[in-house]
């Protein structure tokens, strides 16, 4: 099946994102979820931003991608939110990526080249009314219609980290959705 290497957003390696992980290793694949914060976890995404800003949000960025380093090439880049400003760099950036799934952000194309790599299969997921995808719709969808190998799903709701069952912002009807949609990327590549 596939690698997937997948980072989690700035409230840390919580529950669930490590349910969300299993979810996808009970469908066969491997899945890496390096733990940046070192085990910390936080309430919100006030103090997540805090304790990240206090080590150095490039700093944070670059212990994502050593991780990366240690797993070689031919991996599905993923990213929960903050999580997406690692994936979606070495998906663009880093040879033989097989896809990326980029769950609550994306960031532009701009950003890490000229264009979205040929052959790389990308999946954007968001929630219309979230305060903070809002802000990266234009870039998702600029994306979106740049290549035939890119999906966006936009689902209703306001809910920013919807697909992490350990979170009052949970949404099991978007994230059940959410879960479908990666399984049948996965299946595919």
């Amino acid at each position: 099946m596939t690698d997937v290497l997948l980072y989690h957003h700035i409230q840390g390696l919580t529950d669930g994102v490590r349910s969300f992980a299993e979810s996808l290793r009970e469908a066969g694949h491997t899945v890496h979820t390096p733990d940046l914060f070192d085990g910390r976890t936080f309430a919100s995404i006030e103090e997540g931003f805090g304790f990240a800003r206090k080590l150095g949000l490039d700093a944070i960025r670059q212990r994502g991608a050593a991780a990366a380093d240690e797993l070689g090439s031919g991996l599905v880049y993923a990213g929960f939110s903050f999580g997406v400003t690692i994936a979606q760099r070495l998906a663009q950036t880093r040879p033989g990526a097989r896809g990326a799934l980029l769950m609550y952000s994306c960031l532009p194309v701009a950003e890490f080249g000229n264009t979205w790599p040929e052959g790389v299969p990308v999946q954007i997921h968001g929630k219309e009314g979230d305060e903070f995808f809002d802000e990266d719709l234009p870039a998702a969808r600029e994306l979106a219609g740049s290549t035939a190998a890119a999906e966006l799903f936009v689902y209703p709701g306001d809910e920013h980290l919807f697909a992490d069952s350990s979170l009052d912002a949970y949404d099991p009807e978007a994230s059940a959705l959410l879960m479908e949609r990666v399984r049948a990327f996965l299946a595919a590549m």
